[in-house]
């Protein structure tokens, strides 16, 4: 159990049957009444972002996220294969539970399979993958005094915008939280 009065950002919590995780917290002393503290918390299952308010003295029971590094082995119509490397384990998950979390991930590639008591409820790719160019538009010259983007497609699917120089064939290092292009490599 942790008291309210000890919220720090990033800390995840149980509340209504549900896991937060604390974006964002403020302890506020008003000149009348007595102090709360006031937070932003993320649903971790959802994604969703609600606010509420907490006397210091409340009490909530800390959820425990254990992360496990697996290896993303293949997927299978609906469902997506992944490998504990030390146990040689294999689990299958579901679209519903992975959404568009691995389209910048190639098989064989190592992930993070996030679980609250045994239940997987999300995927964390690696922050950054190098992935080649499969199929984009030559660049016109002349044209980079902009900045300007094209679209490209990499070797997973998933389509990046990237400087005109980059051409097909090339290995480009992507940001895997935001999708876009870092650098060639």
């Amino acid at each position: 159990m942790i008291s309210a009065g000890d919220f720090r950002n990033g800390i995840t919590i149980e509340l209504d049957n549900n896991i937060f995780q604390i974006i964002e917290f403020q302890h506020v002393k008003p000149g009348k009444g007595a102090a709360f503290v006031r937070t932003k918390l993320k649903n971790i299952k959802s994604g969703g972002v609600v606010e509420k308010t907490f006397r210091p003295t409340e009490k909530c029971p800390q959820a425990r996220i254990d992360r496990k590094d697996m290896q993303y082995l293949y997927s299978d119509g609906d469902l997506y294969n992944f490998m504990d490397v030390e146990t040689y384990d294999q689990i299958a998950l579901n679209q519903e539970t992975i959404g568009d979390t691995l389209k910048f991930v190639k098989e064989n590639e190592m992930v993070k399979v996030c679980s609250h008591n045994g239940n997987v409820f999300a995927i964390e790719p690696p922050l950054f993958v190098e992935l080649a160019i499969t199929e984009t538009e030559p660049g016109f010259k002349g044209d980079t005094a902009t900045g300007a983007t094209k679209p490209a497609t990499v070797e997973t699917g998933a389509t990046v915008l990237v400087p005109l120089f980059v051409d097909i064939g090339d290995v480009i290092k992507i940001d895997t939280r935001t999708g876009e292009y870092l650098s060639r490599v």
